[in-house]
């Protein structure tokens, strides 16, 4: 028997836990990678200058230019609970990575469950081998019980006691059954179809209907060779905002990880690791540009092209900055009615263009008032997490937003007057009952949102909501009677 840290230790030999893909539902390499371009973009490269000085130096560069909150990392419920349940009966525990030193022993002191921290530092990537090595010389060959989940753990099974497989990689458990005694494998995070489609936001494609527009204002909706093309681009620009979507949650993996709701999204709750994602945003990227270039106008790439680069600069810059958040999502969202345009070879008209900012700035408004309304019932007086606005600012943006709709329905009026209109309708004056209707329309979209009704995009919201497919359809029974 032996005493550390006033514990009695019975003589079970030490259980010895690796960190990143076993106590950790994530990586901490690309953790912090992904935290240092989000913060540092323009410095991105200096990850290539570290990797060239070995894969210690890249770890220590990352570790210690990055500021990575080890309170909400997605820990596995079942491994504390089993390392807690051997600490109970005495047993020394061990965590024993590859990730910095720094990261380790944060995690060591916030955890409070083990005796002795070993990780790598400036001289020595603590990986394989060198974890092997390192644990021998502590514990002796076959002196420590080791759990782990991928082939970098293959050596240190093969010199432990006994083998804790977690989550393995694919091949994993074959081979290390073959080296040494292994407990009953702990499957606690198994990726799913339905953690994909999650991550994917499929929901979020209805908000690319708003291609269509084009083609419903020019009264081609029956064309099928021009319906055919539209449904090309809806697809396309789905597999496209899916990549950003995947990229964007990647960059906000710490500010999703102290929101309510949102840490629960795959890659902030550890279910898909960063690696997946990292893999499937340029595949998903490269087939939807792909099949854009060869089945559509070469505009509509282009179109594509300049949303995923503003999007990105809204991840990246744009969504911390007070009013450039707002117009960028108002901008994104006119983005999907100027591809449909290009899709479908129309010309852009001064009036649709006018009518979606407004309109969409107004919703922009209105997705970003949900989120301060949320953030004052939980953080009185401080500025909300990864956005640019105060709490306090809820009533002025309820005003800009408003104020926003309202001038789209003036931009709807002045359109009905214009001399172009009457020649593409019978009886313009019709259109004129639209107007209420969108009025109404805007008022109830904010009246819900002040209530705090308001817990989605407002697009999805309103291709969703029964009230507003009323609304729609009335809206467009309008244009179509006045044709």
């Amino acid at each position: 028997m032996a005493r550390i840290q006033g514990r009695v230790l019975e003589t079970s030999p030490p259980l010895v836990v690796d960190l990143d893909g076993t106590l950790l539902r994530s990586d901490l390499l690309m953790e912090t990678a992904m935290a240092f371009i989000r913060g540092q973009p323009l410095k991105a490269l200096n990850m290539l200058g570290w990797l060239f000085k070995g894969k210690a130096a890249l770890k220590e560069g990352l570790a210690l230019n990055t500021e990575i909150d080890v309170s909400v990392l997605p820990y596995d419920p079942q491994i504390i609970e089993m390392i807690q349940r051997e600490r109970d009966t005495g047993r020394m525990v061990v965590l024993a990575t590859a990730s910095h030193v720094s990261l380790a022993e944060r995690i060591a002191d916030h955890l409070q469950l083990f005796d002795l921290v070993l990780a790598s530092n400036t001289n020595r990537n603590l990986s394989g081998h060198n974890k092997r090595d390192l644990l021998v010389a502590h514990f002796g060959e076959g002196g420590f019980d080791y759990i782990g989940n991928s082939k970098d753990d293959l050596p240190i099974w093969n010199v432990s006691r006994q083998a804790y497989v977690v989550n393995p990689d694919r091949g994993v458990e074959a081979n290390v059954k073959a080296q040494v005694r292994v407990e009953p494998t702990i499957r606690s995070n198994t990726p799913s179809l339905r953690d994909w489609r999650r991550a994917l936001r499929m929901h979020q494609w209805l908000k690319n209907a708003l291609i269509f527009v084009p083609l419903l204002a020019s009264h081609r909706l029956a064309q099928f060779e021009l319906m055919r093309d539209g449904v090309i681009a809806f697809l396309c620009f789905g597999l496209c905002a899916s990549s950003v979507y995947i990229l964007n949650d990647l960059l906000d993996l710490c500010d999703d990880r102290h929101h309510k709701s949102k840490c629960n999204r795959p890659f902030a709750s550890g279910r898909l690791s960063i690696k997946a994602g990292l893999v499937m945003v340029p595949t998903l990227l490269a087939m939807a540009f792909g099949a854009a270039l060869l089945l559509l106008p070469w505009q509509f790439s282009a179109v594509m092209a300049a949303y995923y680069g503003l999007t990105l600069t809204y991840s990246l810059r744009l969504k911390r900055l007070m009013a450039w958040d707002v117009i960028a999502l108002a901008m994104l969202y006119t983005a999907r009615i100027i591809a449909g345009v290009a899709a479908f070879s129309l010309t852009l008209t001064f009036w649709i263009l006018a009518f979606s900012m407004f309109i969409f700035l107004s919703l922009a408004m209105v997705k970003r008032y949900a989120e301060l309304r949320d953030a004052r019932a939980r953080e009185v007086n401080t500025f909300a997490r990864g956005r640019g606005y105060h709490p306090g600012d809820l009533d002025m943006i309820a005003s800009l937003g408003a104020s926003s709709g309202y001038l789209a329905v003036m931009v709807l009026a002045l359109y009905i007057q214009d001399a172009k209109t009457t020649e593409l309708y019978v009886t313009p004056h019709i259109i004129w009952l639209a107007c209420p209707l969108l009025l109404f329309w805007v008022t109830r979209v904010w009246m819900l949102t002040h209530r705090g009704q308001m817990n989605e995009d407002p697009v999805v919201f309103a291709i969703r909501d029964r009230t507003s497919q009323l609304i729609g359809a009335a809206f467009l029974m309008m244009f179509w009677i006045a044709a």
